[in-house]
């Protein structure tokens, strides 16, 4: 069967620091499919956009941040993700560099700084568990994985890495 799905960007954007990266804390709307949960910034990608044009158009929505040095560090496909069971498929990119100054809240929550070695400590998906190691695991070039959900639970998790 044919996969059709939700074309989405997610950055992970480093503190200068390099210890911390941003997070969103999804707790601004009670109708959130991803109420309470903490995230990285990103979005679907509109009809006349690429990734990279998605991704920065995201972080000046979501953050007031401009990425000036991003890498893709790989893919996801979520098979299953949606509300309705929709097909999502992600690209996923750590920003090294920005410009611009993050607000303390957005749309979607506040955003904060997080430890990258405490991310495993915080309410998210439990799918993302799976993929966020490899997004900071320098000795990998890029991944590829496949994260198949139903009705809000990963159903497994199989990776290809460069």
């Amino acid at each position: 069967m044919a996969l059709t799905p939700i074309m989405t960007t997610l950055a992970f954007v480093r503190h200068p620091d390099g210890e911390r990266v941003l997070m969103v804390h999804r707790v601004a709307r009670s109708t959130d499919d991803q109420l309470g949960k903490y995230n990285g910034l990103g979005g679907k990608l509109e009809a006349d956009e690429d990734v990279v044009a998605c991704i920065r158009r995201e972080l000046r929505e979501e953050a007031s941040i401009e990425a000036v040095c991003l890498r893709l560090r790989g893919t996801v496909s979520w098979p299953g993700f949606g509300r309705n069971g929709e097909d999502h498929f992600g690209f996923v990119f750590v920003v090294d560099e920005f410009t611009g100054e993050v607000p303390q809240a957005n749309d979607e929550g506040p955003l904060a700084w997080e430890r990258i070695d405490a991310l495993s400590r915080l309410p998210m998906w439990e799918g993302d568990r799976h993929f966020l190691p490899l997004v900071f695991d320098e000795s990998i070039a890029q991944f590829h994985g496949v994260l198949p959900y139903r009705d809000g639970v990963p159903q497994g998790w199989s990776v290809s890495t460069l």
